[in-house]
């Protein structure tokens, strides 16, 4: 699934939908070419009529870089590269006043419903990312975080592939409300998130657990791993305005964090239990700082056996 944020997930969509429209009316003009003989652009023959079309010029060079990782997007261009190809041959056959070749055509007609497959395929892909995100911050929905979880965990179980989870809380979102308004709070909950999703991977999730708390998937990450990745996040966080206010007003905002393996040993509401406790004893401590789970460390009163970073022991 599309791991973006959601003002670029609605401009590839609307992207994505007139590139289509393009290519239909190419096709369309196309058929005529062949079927009618109508008259036809030479530019159809060359060798890089795909790249100068107008899905052609979308793709190669104005498409959402985000889309270039997703498979049904390097499919989308095979086959619109070799339809190109096969449209080419039949317009030379028009050109020689010769006869279509059947099996040309049907190439052709192949050719164009696998595209339009790839290409509803994609779309579908991008609604369904904007189905599942938080409409606030573009996080993905709570009711996402399990499903999501426990086929990470089934990978874990296999050791196939480790997965640190994290709870981050926004510190002091009520003060910036207080002093700010709520409309500002509301735009550093969405400015947090879009940080996340421009420093942390592309496979990286982060669901809304509610209000201003979030959890944080990192698949192929163990616990050290995600210790290092949070210290940058928060760190990055704490050095930067998330918004700019009225009257440019600077708006900064610190994040709590609390880390855990998802353990393949328990089930993964224990997991995230753990990361909960881990991060209410972040906040305990003085907030802006990330602590690791500790199967030792159950309450707030024997913190230095924690690993804390940010803070001496």
């Amino acid at each position: 699934m599309l791991n973006l944020d959601q003002t670029t997930v609605r401009t590839a969509l609307e992207q994505l939908e007139q590139a289509a429209l393009d290519h239909a009316a190419w096709h369309e003009n196309l058929l005529r070419s062949i079927v009618c003989r109508l008259p036809f652009k030479l530019d159809d023959l060359t060798e890089s009529a795909h790249l100068h079309c107008r899905f052609g010029r979308w793709y190669y060079e104005r498409a959402p870089a985000e889309l270039w990782g997703q498979r049904g997007f390097a499919a989308i261009g095979t086959e619109h590269e070799r339809l190109h190809r096969i449209a080419a041959r039949l317009l030379r056959e028009v050109a020689a006043d010769e006869p279509i070749l059947r099996q040309d055509f049907e190439y052709l007609i192949a050719g164009s419903a696998r595209l339009r497959f790839e290409l509803d395929s994609l779309r579908h892909e991008i609604q369904r990312a904007l189905r599942n995100r938080d409409a606030l911050t573009g996080a993905y929905g709570r009711t996402d975080m399990l499903p999501d979880l426990r086929e990470r965990h089934e990978l874990a179980k296999r050791r196939v592939q480790p997965c640190c989870i994290v709870f981050m809380d926004l510190d002091h979102l009520k003060e910036i409300n207080d002093t700010h308004g709520h409309a500002a709070g509301d735009a550093v909950l969405a400015g947090a998130v879009r940080f996340l999703h421009q420093h942390l991977r592309p496979y990286d999730k982060v669901f809304r657990y509610g209000g201003d708390e979030f959890l944080i998937a990192l698949p192929g990450t163990d616990l050290p791993i995600g210790q290092a990745v949070i210290k940058r996040v928060r760190e990055g966080l704490a050095g930067k305005p998330l918004i700019v206010g009225p009257g440019d007003v600077e708006i900064h905002a610190t994040a709590s964090f609390g880390l855990a393996s998802l353990d393949p040993e328990v089930g993964v509401e224990e997991s995230i239990e753990r990361a909960d406790q881990a991060l209410l004893l972040a906040k305990t401590a003085g907030r802006n700082r990330a602590i690791s789970w500790d199967p030792n460390v159950t309450t707030g009163t024997r913190l230095p056996r924690l690993r804390l970073e940010g803070v001496k022991e």
